[in-house]
């Protein structure tokens, strides 16, 4: 996996486009990623980090020129530390087409969601539960503000009407 350069890494044209870019990493990914790969771990796991690094430089605009830039002039240079651990930006989120295991799980949850409809209306027809009644508060209902009862009719008076009351005794 040693390249003398991003590009060579890739397999790509100095000129290459975007699109081209990011079919060569999908498809080296594939090779180097340790989760897909024969190779042993270390050397999966280098040769991916590596090229993360070489797409995260040339998928960039400014960041690739000032790569090419720094390509023609060569200053050899003792290795400092890891390429790896240079913070890199996120690539932006490329918008793709749902897979066919994507579109599968999105069939079983509308078949759930059907399906427990289907089971809970079922029950409450088995049941015999009303399946539509309009609520008391509706507008549509047939009570009339005669029907209604009053809010008075719940208060029962403490002493009989035409009582005598008796008041209380001091201190009690």
């Amino acid at each position: 996996m040693a390249a003398a350069n991003h590009y060579e890494l890739l397999e790509i044209a100095t000129d290459a486009s975007q699109q081209e870019l990011r079919q060569a990493f999908r498809r080296l990914s594939k090779h180097y990623h340790p989760d897909t790969t024969a190779l042993p771990a270390y050397q999966a796991e280098e040769g991916f980090r590596q090229l993360q690094l070489a797409y995260l430089t040339l998928s960039d605009p400014e960041r690739r020129r000032a790569y090419d830039s720094s390509l023609k002039v060569v200053v050899p240079v003792a290795p400092l530390a890891p390429q790896w651990r240079m913070s890199a930006p996120k690539p932006a989120p490329v918008r793709r087409a749902l897979s066919g295991g994507e579109w599968f799980a999105l069939l079983l949850l509308g078949v759930a969601v059907v399906f427990s409809l289907v089971l809970g209306v079922g029950l409450a027809w088995a049941r015999g539960t009303e399946l539509l009644r309009e609520p008391s508060w509706w507008a549509g209902c047939e009570q009339t503000a005669g029907s209604l009862p009053s809010p008075a009719a719940d208060v029962v008076p403490a002493v009989a009407p035409g009582a005598a009351v008796q008041p209380s005794a001091p201190g009690a």
